[in-house]
């Protein structure tokens, strides 16, 4: 699911696209920021989706193969083992899987040939052919397969990356959380009755995590001259052309959260942002954030305009 550093990076990315557009619509930008959390869901559907289109194509494949010239007696006794399995019966119950699917009018049809082809693959690999001998089946069992494809046959697929690459323009960034998404749903799934198998939810706490990334995407910007001019008067050896775009916005994220988020740790912040920094900037930015963080926390915290509550003590 997405956590907190996650959250951050999307607002990162509002920011940058706010600040790289003419007409500076913060409405407009704050709806694209919760927009771009709902892809990163959305997606997750669509992966399940998938999942279960592949299972799925076990019946595709047992027509084709029956309709052969010359079918041998395995093509014309399929084994349909995976049709049953308890996690994929148990995702197509689940009602919210049903009202995301029609929500997002999710259909593989644009693509027939992926599943083919991912199917092709399970079809082939020995941990198939174990799953289709196996007898004692349990839930467990059951998701062992389903992750196998998942982990084994799609995400090691380059036709598979490249129509999520294109349908989600955040996809190398957002892989990780969606990865997380379908472990914490492997997770819920333990139950044999679908009524208690629940999906997993995009953020730990969507309340109080919306309430967080619109408050530092205004707040970012609604002091952003202020900030600005904090970090110039600790960067007057630098070219102003010469400091990362991304970098002046990391520092006057970090900025927001010193002044206006009381529960949130001064350490906290720092390392959040130093490690969106290693991903996100070039390679000395991370300890040219640091530096210029630390002399402008200095100064805050001498004219008393840190103040922590609670567990966000400023050591």
């Amino acid at each position: 699911m997405l956590n907190r550093r996650h959250l951050r990076v999307k607002v990162l990315q509002a920011l940058y696209a706010y600040y790289q557009t003419e007409k500076k619509d913060l409405k407009l930008n704050e709806k694209n920021l919760l927009q771009s959390i709902d892809k990163v869901y959305e997606m997750y559907i669509w992966m399940l989706s998938l999942i279960s289109e592949v299972a799925d194509y076990v019946v595709t494949d047992a027509e084709e193969r029956a309709n052969k010239y010359l079918p041998t007696e395995e093509d014309l006794k399929p084994n349909f083992k995976i049709s049953e399995n308890r996690f994929l019966v148990s995702l197509k119950q689940n009602a919210d899987y049903i009202a995301a699917i029609k929500k997002y009018k999710i259909s593989w049809d644009f693509d027939p040939e992926l599943a083919k082809a991912l199917f092709t693959i399970l079809k082939n690999s020995p941990e198939y052919k174990e799953y289709l001998e196996f007898k004692d089946d349990t839930i467990q069992t059951d998701k062992d397969i389903i992750k196998f494809i998942f982990k084994k046959v799609i995400l090691k697929s380059s036709l598979a990356e490249q129509v999520f690459e294109d349908k989600f323009i955040h996809w190398p960034v957002d892989r990780d959380v969606l990865q997380a998404l379908i472990a914490k749903t492997f997770k819920n799934f333990s139950y044999d009755d679908p009524r208690q198998n629940k999906l997993a939810e995009v953020t730990g706490n969507w309340t109080e995590d919306r309430e967080f990334i619109i408050e530092l995407f205004q707040q970012t910007i609604r002091h952003d001259e202020e900030y600005q001019e904090l970090i110039n008067n600790k960067t007057q050896n630098w070219e102003p052309e010469r400091i990362a775009m991304m970098d002046t916005l990391l520092m006057k994220m970090a900025i927001t959260e010193f002044i206006n988020f009381a529960s949130v740790p001064v350490k906290v912040t720092i390392n959040e942002y130093l490690e969106i920094a290693k991903e996100f900037s070039t390679p000395k930015s991370n300890s040219f954030i640091n530096g210029i963080l630390d002399k402008i926390l200095f100064e805050l915290k001498a004219g008393n305009k840190i103040r922590k509550t609670g567990r966000g003590l400023i050591e």
